[in-house]
């Protein structure tokens, strides 16, 4: 009874650690893991200094960059509620 007790413990504790690493939300990402996630997020827009400028910003900040090139935000809230003064995005 006892080794089926810690077999079920010990598989609980698998499950859980397989769930608390997520490819994207907050807190998924390093600092350290910026600079590509936003190379990735900003390689197909004509405003590249600036995009990668603010992404590592928010990344910074939110340790989150939405997948894709475009959209997505809502999968990181951080970066997407993030306004300019004028109310505007300020994360790409």
């Amino acid at each position: 009874m006892a080794k089926f007790v810690a077999l079920i413990l010990l598989a609980l504790l698998a499950i859980s650690m397989v769930q608390t690493t997520k490819p994207y939300g907050p807190g998924s990402l390093k600092s350290s893991q910026c600079p590509s996630q936003c190379s990735r997020r900003c390689g197909q827009t004509q405003y590249h200094k600036p995009c990668m400028f603010f992404c590592q910003k928010c990344c910074t900040k939110c340790l989150c960059v939405p997948p894709g090139y475009y959209g997505n935000k809502a999968v990181c809230p951080c970066y997407n509620n993030w306004k300019t003064k004028e109310g505007g995005p300020k994360c790409p």
